[in-house]
C-alpha cells in the first residue's frame, strides 16, 4: 500500500471513541497473535540477516528475540495500564523523590511480581523535570502518527506507543531489510487494521509518507543523516532515535579475578549482539589510566572476545567500509576472530589506548568494535567520575546510552558521588552495573538521546517507551548489583533456549512459562562452552 492511501483508510476519530475494556481485549488479542506467529517471525528476521551474512549465521531463535521481546515487553506494560485502567485509575509507580532543583526521580520498575522476580537487585527509574505527572492515553486527542521501522530490529515499539500511549492512529513503513517480517507483523496486529486504527505500507514509501499533509508527528528510528532529511522534508514534528558512540565507564576499585572475568565476558557478549547491530551497545570503554588493574582488565576483555563468547555475524549493509575507517584511522587496533573464525563475518575489532582527539571518539561503529580510552585520573572514584563526565558530554558522539560499572564496595563508599554522575551525565538512558540495551527492553523506562535540538541533534529528539505515561522525561535509569548477569555468550545452546523463552514471556507472563523459562535456565547453567 502507498502512504497517501494508507492515510485515506484510517479513522483516527473512531480510533478514540473505543472504550478501554475492547482495548485490552485488543491488546491481549494481539498478545496472542504475537505467540502464534512467533516462529514466523523468527524464521523472515534470520532469512534477512542470513542473506547479508551467509548461510546459518543467524538462528531462528535470534530472530525470535530481535522481532518478539522489545515488543512483548512494551505490550506487556501497555496491558498493565489498561487493566488499571479498566478500574479507573492510573497505574501507580513505586513513589517519587526530588534529587535536584525540579528534578524528581521516579521509580517505576519493578512493579509487578514477575517483574521483581527477574529483576534480582535492579531497579529503573525516571528522571522528570517538574513534578511527577502522568496522563491518561485516553485523554488524548485523535490524530494519526506515521512511525518509520529501524533496520537493524523489526519490532516497532513505537507502533505500540503510539496506537495504545498517544491515543493516534498510525501508518506504519518497515525499514527496506524487514519487509518480510513486516507483512508478519501485519497478521499480528490485524484487528486494530480491520478497524481502521492502523495501515501498513510497502518500505519504499518513506519520502510520500514524510510528505502527508495532516499527520501530528513522525516516529524515526535510524541513522542522524535520514532523521535530519526527513525533519527537512516533512511538516509534522520528528520524534527520533539514532544511535551515538555510547561510552562504558569503569569507576577505578579492587575487582576480583572472578568478577573481572564476569564483566569482560557480559560486554564482550554486549558488543556482539545482533552482530553489534544495536544503537545502545556500549562502544567506548573508558578506564582511568592509572587504575592498577588497567591491563588486567584490557587482557581478560581480548579473552573474553576472542575464546570465552561465540561468534555473532556482523550484517548491516555498509559496517565493512566503517569498519575499514577504524582500522585505517587507529594505529593500535586489533582484529580477534572468536572461535577461529569459523563463524561468519563474527571478527571484532578491539581499539586499546586511544586517544581523547581520536576517529573513534567522534564517530558510531554500530558493528563488532571496541575502543579503550584511558583517562589520566586519578586511582579514585572522585577524580574518575569527575573527569570521565566531562570527557563524555563534551567530546563523545551523541547522547543516548551509557553504561557504568562500579563495584559494590567502590559504589558504598561512594554512592552519593556516584548518583551525581547518573545526574550529570547526558545520556538518556545510563545503565549503573547493567547493560543500555536492557533499558529499551524495558516497558516502562524510556529510549532516546538526553537534551538535543531539533537543529543539531545526533542522538534524536524525545523518546520512546514509557509504559506509565509520565511527561517530561530527561533519561532513564537503572541500577543493580555489580553481581548482576546482564547476557553472556557462553553457549549457543543456553542462548537459544534463552532467547525464545525470555521472549515468549515478555508476551505471556504466566506461571507456566515462567517455570519453562527459570528451569532451562537452571539446566542451561551446568553447560560448558559448545564452540
Amino acid at each position: 500500500m502507498i502512504a497517501v492511501d494508507a492515510f485515506k483508510t484510517l479513522d483516527p476519530e473512531a480510533w478514540t471513541k473505543v472504550g478501554v475494556v475492547e482495548r485490552l481485549a485488543l491488546i491481549e488479542t494481539i498478545q496472542d497473535n504475537m505467540l502464534t506467529f512467533a516462529e514466523e517471525l523468527g524464521d523472515a528476521d534470520a532469512a534477512m540477516k542470513n542473506d547479508l551474512a551467509g548461510n546459518g549465521a543467524v538462528s531462528q531463535a535470534e530472530g525470535i528475540a530481535t522481532t518478539l521481546n522489545a515488543m512483548g515487553n512494551t505490550m506487556m506494560g501497555i496491558r498493565h495500564m489498561y487493566e488499571s485502567l479498566v478500574h479507573g485509575e492510573m497505574p501507580q509507580a513505586n513513589g517519587s523523590r526530588e534529587i535536584g532543583e525540579g528534578l524528581y526521580e521516579v521509580d517505576v520498575y519493578p512493579i509487578h511480581r514477575k517483574d521483581k522476580l527477574l529483576a534480582g537487585k535492579g531497579r529503573g527509574f525516571l528522571h522528570v523535570e517538574g513534578a511527577p505527572k502522568q496522563v491518561n492515553p485516553l485523554d488524548k486527542p485523535a490524530g494519526v502518527i506515521a512511525v518509520s521501522g529501524a533496520g537493524n530490529y523489526s519490532s516497532s515499539i513505537e507502533m505500540a506507543m503510539a496506537l495504545f500511549l498517544e491515543n493516534k492512529a498510525v501508518i506504519h513503513k518497515p525499514h527496506a531489510l524487514n519487509q518480510a517480517s513486516d507483512d508478519v507483523w501485519a497478521k499480528v496486529f490485524a484487528p486494530l487494521v480491520d478497524m481502521k486504527a492502523l495501515a501498513f505500507i510497502d518500505g519504499d514509501q518513506g519520502r510520500e509518507m514524510a510528505a502527508l499533509a495532516g499527520l501530528d508527528a513522525i516516529y524515526f528510528t535510524g541513522s542522524t543523516g535520514v532523521a535530519h532529511a526527513i525533519q527537512d522534508a516533512a511538516s509534522a514534528p520528528l520524534v527520533s532515535e539514532c544511535g551515538g558512540n555510547n561510552p562504558c565507564l569503569i569507576v577505578p576499585g579492587e575487582w576480583t579475578d572472578k568478577e573481572m572475568e564476569h564483566w569482560a565476558i557480559q560486554i564482550a557478549s554486549a558488543g556482539k549482539l545482533n552482530g553489534g547491530a544495536v544503537c545502545g551497545r556500549p562502544q567506548t570503554i573508558i578506564t582511568s589510566k592509572n587504575w592498577p588493574q588497567r591491563e588486567q582488565f584490557i587482557a581478560a576483555l581480548r579473552k573474553a572476545i576472542a575464546e570465552d563468547t561465540f561468534g555473532t555475524a556482523t550484517y548491516y549493509p555498509g559496517v565493512d567500509k566503517t569498519k575499514e575507517r577504524f582500522l585505517k584511522n587507529q594505529p593500535t587496533a586489533e582484529i580477534l576472530q572468536p572461535e577461529g573464525g569459523a563463524h561468519p563475518a563474527s571478527d571484532f575489532v578491539l581499539i586499546p589506548g586511544i586517544k581523547e582527539d581520536d576517529f573513534a571518539v567522534t564517530n558510531e561503529a554500530f558493528c563488532q568494535i571496541f575502543s579503550e580510552l584511558p583517562l589520566d585520573t586519578e586511582n579514585t572514584a572522585e577524580d574518575f567520575l569527575t573527569k570521565a563526565t566531562v570527557f563524555c558530554n563534551d567530546k563523545l558522539l551523541g547522547t543516548l546510552g551509557c553504561m557504568l560499572l562500579v563495584d559494590n564496595t567502590t559504589l558504598k563508599a561512594n554512592e552519593d558521588r556516584v548518583h551525581q554522575a547518573v545526574n550529570e551525565l547526558n545520556y538518556g538512558g545510563i545503565a549503573v552495573n547493567n547493560i543500555p540495551p536492557n533499558i529499551w527492553l524495558n516497558g516502562y523506562l524510556t529510549w532516546g538521546g538526553c537534551g538535543e535540538t531539533t537543529e543539531n541533534f545526533v542522538s534524536g529528539v524525545g523518546n520512546f517507551g514509557n509504559g506509565l505515561n509520565f511527561e517530561n522525561i530527561k533519561k532513564s535509569v537503572i541500577i543493580d548489583d555489580f553481581a548482576a548477569d546482564t547476557f553472556a555468550l557462553t553457549n549457543r545452546k543456553q542462548i537459544d533456549h534463552l532467547l525464545v523463552n525470555a521472549s515468549k514471556f515478555s508476551v505471556d507472563q504466566s506461571w507456566g512459562k515462567f517455570a519453562k523459562l527459570a528451569g532451562q535456565m537452571v539446566v542451561d547453567g551446568l553447560r560448558r562452552k559448545d564452540f
